[in-house]
């Protein structure tokens, strides 16, 4: 996958990574497809996508996982990620937040492997400090989610448990849906078996 240049306002990837996977049998970060790790795969998409910098937040194998990322300080551990996406939020903004360039943050997670840079392209296309905008999936909310930076204090102040921005996303009337059944399903990795039955992009 060939990375894009980075984007002008420029753009944060945030990648979600730190989960235990208890359903599906172990991290899903380690997990493959094609012979590659859903970790390096979602990163590689968000490069595709051109966003720079980029924060993959670690928690379960965290030594594992940072092990395959191709730049070390890329990875950001989350303390007390066992309690939910709550503490990967809010270590992922706080890394963020040292950057001085970015205008906005693209949340992507790790298991999805089947949403492709032109999503990512397509939700991050009109990114401000004001933006909050999510992809949709025949009219169904799902990810990425684009945060502008204007947000992100408030947003980690409200992230808590396993519920993300996802309380506070629920209360924005100037959330914009971004239709992109078009490109894929945004379809999630939930069970092992998910991986070789999954259609593809």
């Amino acid at each position: 996958m060939t990375a894009a240049a980075p984007r002008t306002p420029p753009v944060a990837g945030l990648l979600l990574a730190a989960g235990a996977g208890r359903r599906f049998g172990g991290p899903k970060a380690l997990a493959e497809l094609g012979g590659q790790p859903l970790v390096l795969r979602a990163l590689a998409t968000l490069t595709a996508a051109g966003c720079h910098p980029i924060r993959v937040v670690l928690g379960a194998a965290a030594d594992e996982v940072s092990a395959l990322l191709p730049d070390p300080a890329q990875a950001v551990r989350a303390a007390g990620w066992e309690t939910g996406m709550g503490a990967s939020f809010k270590a992922g903004l706080a890394a963020l937040d040292q950057e001085p360039g970015p205008v906005a943050a693209l949340v992507h997670l790790v298991d999805l492997p089947w949403v492709g840079a032109d999503i990512l392209t397509r939700v991050a296309a009109d990114a401000t400090p004001e933006t909050v905008a999510r992809a949709a999936y025949e009219g169904v909310p799902g990810h990425p989610v684009l945060l502008g930076r204007r947000w992100w204090a408030e947003i980690a102040e409200t992230a808590q448990g396993d519920r993300g921005a996802r309380d506070w996303l629920a209360g924005r009337p100037d959330l914009t849906l971004i239709e992109c059944g078009d490109l894929g399903s945004g379809r999630d990795v939930d069970h092992r078996t998910d991986l070789p039955t999954a259609p593809p992009p």
